[in-house]
């Protein structure tokens, strides 16, 4: 019976058959490269033209891996100016918050000073109390009321623009009706295109204009004062911007800070003096003479 070889007595050959053929083709590489000669040189040219095409499989995934990491390199870059343009835009909205601010702020302690005064100024600033609203009624309370001269109708500001209407007064506190409310409605004009119209609350926090004369004439943007019809509110108050509501109708952003309302400014709207008797250039009724005027025509006695 034959005796059973170890599997390493082939093994051995073989390996040392390919390092000495792997080492004699790499010395015949180096002499090549190293053969000065044309016609080396030609055939040097000819193996790479016919070698190295082939081994774009090969350098696949190196170009692969290259893009990989310039794509991340370049995703990197991007995430980082990404995260520097939102600080700057949150430092941005920080300062135009704090702008607005000290803007509402200024125009509000500049009015404090009228605060119970004199009744003959233009208007009277009040704190806001307390929310008096609900689902189906906005309104807030102010601390002035009946003995500052609060009367009923007057439109109230914040300093930037319209809030509402005094409606319901006190001796020490009145309730204003805000814009928004359902019951209000208020005439305004939107210009550049000098439009009239009715701002008419909906409880939204954008109350819709009725009764526009052209709409095709109104464009988001445009400014809304109060027209002074009706003597409801006095001409000229800023209101707000006109922005079309996802339902496709025009509506009104106010101009007044609704969720940040601390002090009110209440104009004061004392009626017109009405003017009843006619004046001396207005002629009187025929068949009616002064007395000086009927003896200055009488004939005189012969």
């Amino acid at each position: 019976m034959a005796k059973d070889r170890d599997p390493q007595d082939y093994a051995r050959p073989v390996r040392r058959i390919l390092v000495g053929g792997l080492v004699l083709v790499l010395l015949a590489l180096f002499l090549l490269w190293r053969i000065d000669s044309p016609r080396v040189e030609r055939f040097r040219m000819a193996l790479i033209d016919r070698v190295v095409p082939s081994m774009d499989w090969a350098m696949a995934p190196v170009t692969w891996a290259v893009g990989v990491v310039e794509g991340f390199q370049s995703y990197a870059r991007i995430l980082e100016q990404n995260q520097e343009l939102r600080r700057e835009l949150q430092q941005m909205r920080a300062w135009r918050e704090a702008a607005l601010q000290l803007e509402q702020k200024n125009a509000k302690l500049l009015d404090l000073n009228q605060v119970r005064l004199d009744p003959k100024l233009t208007h009277v600033t009040g704190v806001v109390m307390a929310d008096s609203g609900s689902p189906f009624r906005q309104s807030v309370l102010l601390n002035v009321g009946d003995r500052d001269g609060i009367r009923d109708g007057w439109a109230t500001m914040d300093g930037l623009g319209v809030v509402g209407r005094i409606s319901g007064v006190g001796r020490t506190v009145s309730r204003v009706v805000l814009l928004t409310d359902a019951s209000s409605r208020v005439p305004v004009l939107v210009q550049p295109s000098g439009q009239r119209a009715i701002l008419a609350g909906d409880n939204s926090p954008l109350p819709p204009l009725d009764f526009l004369e052209k709409s095709d004439l109104v464009r988001p943007g445009d400014r809304v004062v109060t027209s002074g019809d009706g003597g409801v509110f006095p001409a000229g108050l800023l209101v707000g911007q006109v922005v079309q509501g996802s339902d496709r109708r025009l509506r009104v952003a106010p101009a007044a800070d609704y969720l940040r309302l601390e002090f009110l400014r209440v104009l004061r709207s004392h009626e017109a003096e009405r003017i009843e008797e006619p004046g001396a250039l207005i002629a009187p009724p025929e068949g009616t003479l002064p007395p000086q005027t009927a003896a200055a025509e009488a004939p005189a006695d012969g």
